[in-house]
């Protein structure tokens, strides 16, 4: 099987191209994003593009694919939102689009977030472009689709918090697990669940973050 990833320099989709690269199902990865993953792999085609609202000049790496993961986003705050929305919604139709004309057949992952209001109505931007990304992708009725709502991502390995709001959940982490399976994930347990929805399949469309830890 050939797959698509986005977002594979990230936290999850590091872990999702890593499980790729070492699978026996997969022939072929084509990893497309704005800068490298650092890897050299004989599965590997990595493609640097910089503009995910336009894809013209690449399409044809979107033929032939079984699978594609979607892991590229923002954290809240960090740009404005204007361009926040342009990544979290825009982005994905952008892609979605592509992969629908060049592979209409493929199951389609995407990391998407605790909260996303698919009524499009919600006063929280995050929630409101992920509900966007959420309804735009149904309508396109690719072969299978299974949208990822985590609540708090634990960074297995550790890193420099985005903001201020990540370092307390970081600290809180151990009590957000004794809370139940409803509100933390590590960054391991989400990224196999993601590659092994994209293989292998999962029981329901939307999985929040209890639903993820099931398919383990």
């Amino acid at each position: 099987m050939k797959v698509i990833i986005t977002g594979a320099t990230g936290m999850v989709g590091g872990i999702v191209l890593n499980h790729c690269l070492a699978s026996d199902k997969i022939s072929k990865v084509v990893s497309i994003s704005r800068k490298s993953v650092q890897i050299t792999h004989s599965k590997l085609e990595e493609i640097l593009h910089k503009d995910f609202s336009n894809f013209k000049g690449i399409e044809q790496s979107f033929e032939n694919a079984g699978a594609a993961y979607f892991c590229l986003g923002v954290y809240t705050g960090a740009v404005s939102d204007d361009l926040f929305k342009k990544i979290t919604f825009n982005f994905v139709a952008s892609f979605a689009d592509i992969l629908k004309k060049k592979s209409p057949k493929a199951t389609f992952c995407l990391l998407s977030g605790s909260g996303a209001d698919q009524t499009e109505k919600s006063r929280v931007s995050f929630a409101r472009y992920k509900g966007m990304a959420e309804n735009y992708l149904i309508k396109k009725e690719f072969g299978a689709l299974y949208l990822f709502r985590p609540g708090y991502i634990y960074p297995v390995e550790k890193r420099k918090s985005p903001n201020l709001m990540y370092s307390i959940s970081r600290s809180l982490y151990p009590v957000l697990k004794l809370m139940g399976k409803k509100y933390s994930i590590k960054s391991t347990e989400l990224g196999e669940a993601i590659f092994k929805a994209g293989i292998e399949g999962a029981n329901k469309t939307i999985l929040e973050n209890q639903d993820i830890l099931a398919t383990l």
